[in-house]
């Protein structure tokens, strides 16, 4: 019987195909709704600093949801990889401060503003490569944002925005695994049950 591990890699490549199968000029327009969606929220409304990854590949588009928190007076954290993979938070202040990182990932270089601590945010918004509705994750298998959620000691939202594509009726996790509170999708707000 194969183990979860197995069950994560073989779900995350599968939801991968998935979600890079969107025709672009979809995904254009779920992009905006989940936008729209993410920024009506009372959690986002409310956040004073809101800690985003910036978008690579078919991910959903964070770049310009980085651009909107940072034109409403938000401050705007960032991560970036660095040894023992491990992720370092930036404080940015423009979008052009992104440069390609770990993978060609966008990432704040290390002259960016103020580095920061996971703890000093308001809300978590993370990627992945899908999601159930009781907040379970499958991430990319690299444990970065595992490894950064385990930090947080804060009852701050984590939010996970995704196409509707990538939701699934249960995804494997483990009993430490830290779970999304809101799943930010092209149709809908899932409010996590956990």
């Amino acid at each position: 019987m194969p183990n979860r591990e197995q069950d994560k890699a073989s779900l995350r490549k599968e939801l991968l195909l998935r979600r890079d199968s969107i025709p672009p000029e979809v995904r254009k327009v779920k992009n905006g709704v989940i936008h729209s969606a993410l920024f009506a929220l009372d959690e986002i409304e409310n956040a004073a600093t809101l800690f985003f990854f910036a978008s690579f590949r078919s991910e959903v588009d964070t770049i310009e949801m980085i651009r909107h928190a940072l034109a409403a007076g938000k401050k705007v954290i960032l991560p970036k990889v660095i040894a023992e993979s491990r992720l370092a938070l930036y404080q940015i202040m423009s979008t052009d401060e992104l440069l390609p990182g770990f993978m060609g990932i966008p990432e704040p270089s290390e002259n960016s503003g103020l580095l920061c601590r996971v703890n000093d945010v308001d809300v978590v918004i993370i990627p992945g490569a899908c999601y159930d509705e009781t907040g379970n994750r499958v991430g990319y298998g690299g444990g970065y944002y595992d490894r950064l959620l385990a930090e947080i000691n804060n009852a701050f939202p984590i939010i996970a925005p995704a196409y509707e594509e990538q939701i699934l009726a249960e995804v494997p996790a483990e009993p430490h695994d830290r779970k999304v509170n809101i799943i930010v999708t092209d149709r809908r707000v899932i409010r996590c049950q956990t």
